[in-house]
């Protein structure tokens, strides 16, 4: 069966958006013939060509993911258009739905292969920048694939890496990726725990939203018992759910259809003021993970720090 194919030349984007939602909603694939984006490069969304109205490609990629949609490879479409081509996502479980463990689709993640995060990540280590041999914890470590980004941010340097997890089978990939780390099951509910040490490096990426744990209690711990003088920490907040595989922007409240940043924002807020009030200098970046990086306030920001 041939999938609707709908036209658009001149017409604004508040008459595309819902008809292209109800066509999605019926047939769970639409076809729009628009003006080439690559003609207007340099223009303003909006502004009119010869061929129509200029809309950037990112335009056409946040209207397929605001109607929960995958952007497929688009085709010209004769001279000065192109085919724009929108598929409904899938109505697959979260990745957490069968757990953390290995044997969960959170296994099949890697934070890495999202650019931002990427290069955010490494940014914020270079930040805090531990010293040569200096020691490194992992809050929620699971796989182990974020660790990857120490040797990306400090080719030259190794760490004793201490990574902890709640699930066994998680750890025994981080393990098997990272066998130089040391990895153990522990609740960081439980912290502190004085055997662990302390660290030039705390990394705590999408853990401090989770259910039962108390951000503040937290942070407190790792500042009392388990940082050097001189250490810092990343924290990441998760903006973001995967939806069919693809990272789907904006944080989601339980039962809400829509985005809502009112938690996110209420969270990192309270990590950078009580990270302030104790003496540390914080940066707050990403788009998809919001990470706070906290640094000592007496040292000054190390310069250099783009991937």
């Amino acid at each position: 069966m041939p999938q609707p194919l709908l036209h658009f030349s001149h017409e604004p984007l508040g008459v595309i958006l819902p008809a292209v939602r109800a066509v999605l909603a019926e047939a769970g694939e639409v076809t729009l013939t628009v003006p080439d984006p690559d003609l207007g490069l340099g223009r303003y969304a909006g502004e009119t060509t010869a061929h129509g109205v200029h809309r950037p490609w990112q335009t056409w990629a946040d209207l397929a993911d605001l109607l929960g949609a995958h952007l497929l490879t688009p085709e010209r479409d004769g001279e000065g258009r192109v085919r724009v081509r929108l598929r409904r996502y899938a109505n697959a479980p979260a990745p957490d739905a069968r757990g953390y463990g290995a044997a969960g689709d959170w296994a099949r993640v890697n934070k890495l292969e999202d650019p931002v995060f990427l290069f955010t990540l490494v940014e914020a280590l270079r930040r805090v920048s531990p010293p040569p041999g200096g020691r490194v914890l992992a809050l929620g470590v699971n796989g182990g694939h974020e660790l990857d980004a120490l040797g990306l941010a400090f080719p030259d340097r190794t760490f004793e890496v201490v990574g902890v997890d709640l699930d066994e089978s998680a750890l025994a990939a981080a393990r098997a990726r990272h066998p130089r780390a040391t990895f153990q099951v522990l609740d960081v509910k439980a912290l502190p725990v004085p055997e662990l040490g302390r660290f030039d490096l705390v990394l705590a990426l999408s853990l401090l939203q989770s259910p039962g744990l108390r951000q503040d209690v937290l942070l407190s711990a790792l500042r009392r018992q388990h940082l050097t003088a001189t250490g810092g920490l990343v924290l990441g907040f998760p903006n973001a759910r995967y939806r069919d595989g693809f990272l789907s922007y904006g944080a989601r409240l339980r039962n809400f259809a829509r985005p809502d940043l009112s938690l996110l924002t209420a969270d990192v807020t309270a990590a950078r003021r009580a990270l302030q009030k104790h003496g540390f200098k914080v940066f707050v970046t990403g788009k998809y993970e919001v990470l706070v990086t906290a640094i000592p306030a007496a040292r000054p920001t190390p310069l250099g720090l783009e991937l």
